[in-house]
């Protein structure tokens, strides 16, 4: 190859790679300008689906820091869930020792108003002439069709009584009135003889409740032992 044809190849080369008119000008020639403008177009494309994709992947980053941010969210929800069961659990457990508490001095203080009952009853059975050695009070278990117990109890003279720390309502007083009943009648039918003295005890009443309950037991032949009566504003 001649030193000429060198340089003219050289710069036709050159001009085919800087010279975009002069590019297309020979493609022209040679068939290929419709290949080109296919392929700057298909260049051009690729640059905007790589635009597009950046544009996605940014989307997908905000999204996945949204998604973290819910998860934050959501474990604190539960932290604070799991938070208040405690609390719950801790106030159960405080309500459930408040409630032993209560139960417990219930029946000390029910314990104490029995005791003092059946000291009172004895003296009552000792002026009627029973014999001390044949009064034996206390708490009995005794089954006809069912078994109860009743909260006083002597075999022989045959006394049935029953003992409550306060009757708030005339609908607790008659229903009070009516166990006592209930278990007079169990006694005599399970010792065949009739109930000589049946009572029933109450360490605090209301004053508009006391009459209703000296009526009930009144009509029932039930003594009506009590402690003390209350004004009903003092239960407000």
């Amino acid at each position: 190859m001649s030193i000429e044809s060198a340089e003219l190849k050289r710069r036709l080369l050159e001009l085919l790679d800087k010279d975009e008119e002069f590019r297309y000008a020979v493609a022209g020639r040679l068939g290929l300008s419709e290949i080109l403008k296919r392929l700057d177009k298909l260049e051009e494309n690729q640059v905007k689906l790589w635009e597009n994709q950046n544009k996605l992947w940014e989307e997908v980053r905000l999204l996945r820091e949204g998604q973290n941010k819910l998860w934050e969210g959501q474990n604190k929800l539960w932290e604070g869930q799991n938070k208040l069961w405690e609390e719950v659990k801790s106030i159960r457990g405080e309500i459930k020792n408040i409630r032993a508490e209560v139960k417990s001095l219930g029946r000390a203080v029910g314990r104490t108003l029995e005791d003092y009952t059946i000291a009172f009853v004895e003296i009552i059975l000792e002026e009627r002439g029973y014999p001390k050695e044949k009064i034996r009070l206390g708490r009995r278990k005794i089954a006809h069709e069912k078994e109860e117990e009743i909260n006083i109890f002597n075999e022989d003279p045959l006394v049935v009584g029953e003992v409550t720390t306060y009757i708030e309502s005339e609908e607790k007083a008659i229903d009070e009135i009516g166990k006592v009943v209930r278990r007079i009648k169990l006694a005599q039918r399970m010792f065949g003889r009739k109930v000589v003295y049946a009572f029933l005890a109450v360490g605090n009443v209301p004053k508009d409740v006391l009459e209703k309950l000296k009526e009930k037991a009144r009509r029932n032949e039930i003594e009506l032992i009590f402690g003390k009566t209350i004004e009903t504003q003092e239960l407000v």
